[in-house]
């Protein structure tokens, strides 16, 4: 199945716009890019592409998914998953890596955090 890709520009004029058809945003990367990432798009609902749970995704508007891949292959096969389901979707063309580089909103997200060592594991 072909899946709808939405450029940058067109999704930025469409979260801009004051109406109500906004598109959602879902966050689909893989984990390690997720976690180690301290940014994402404003307002994105994190969905994980291992075992999505698309319960927190409104059915009547549209979707747009987004990845780390500059080919989008998670997000168009969530796109796509989520056409069968009934859902208008589409993948964002070139992933958050193409949004960032035109330096489009972002907003940060605590990335993944370094344990303490063990109490004593530092002596020499």
């Amino acid at each position: 199945m072909a899946v709808p890709r939405i450029t940058k520009e067109d999704l930025r004029k469409r979260l801009e716009a004051e109406d109500s058809g906004r598109p959602v945003l879902i966050d689909v990367r893989l984990k390690y890019p997720y976690e180690h990432s301290t940014v994402r798009i404003p307002g994105s609902l994190r969905v994980s592409p291992k075992e999505p749970d698309y319960s927190q995704v409104p059915k009547g508007r549209e979707v747009v998914a987004y990845d780390s891949d500059p080919n989008e292959l998670v997000s168009s096969r969530i796109a796509g998953e989520l056409i069968k389901l009934g859902y208008r979707a589409a993948a964002l063309k070139g992933g958050i890596n193409e949004w960032i580089s035109a330096n489009f909103p972002i907003e940060h997200k605590e990335g993944v955090r370094q344990a303490a060592p063990a109490p004593g594991s530092l002596k020499a």
